[in-house]
């Protein structure tokens, strides 16, 4: 979810990407019909795992596998831990709390990040 929330409203400052520890493989059919129904576009999502080289690539991680960012990603600055409930296997409506949740946690960062743009630019 938070890939597709990001590519919408947050393409100005960032290019996101997905992955996980352990994808399923797909994306479940309540994720789908969540950002479908709120507006957001499932083309291009994909259900993948994390790798050495996409982690070494991120200029920033956002770590939501509800494990501490020490647990997983040992010494690296750029990891943010976000505490968010996997709806897997849930009801529509926990999907849609997780959505909303997700889109406030990632329009917080893209306020951040247009700030920072912002002052950098100001700076120049």
């Amino acid at each position: 979810m938070a890939e597709a929330i990001a590519r919408y409203d947050a393409a100005d400052v960032m290019e996101p990407s997905s992955a996980g520890l352990s994808p399923l493989g797909y994306l479940a059919e309540l994720t789908k019909q969540t950002l479908m129904k709120n507006g957001y576009s499932t083309n291009g999502l994909t259900s993948s795992i994390l790798t050495r080289a996409a982690t070494e690539a991120a200029e920033l991680i956002i770590n939501m596998t509800g494990r501490s960012r020490e647990d997983i990603f040992r010494g690296l600055e750029k990891v943010e831990d976000w505490i968010v409930q996997d709806p897997y296997g849930e009801d529509p409506e926990t999907y849609q709390r997780v959505f909303e949740g997700i889109r406030r946690r990632v329009n917080q960062l893209v306020l951040s990040l247009r700030g920072k743009r912002m002052s950098q630019r100001a700076a120049r």
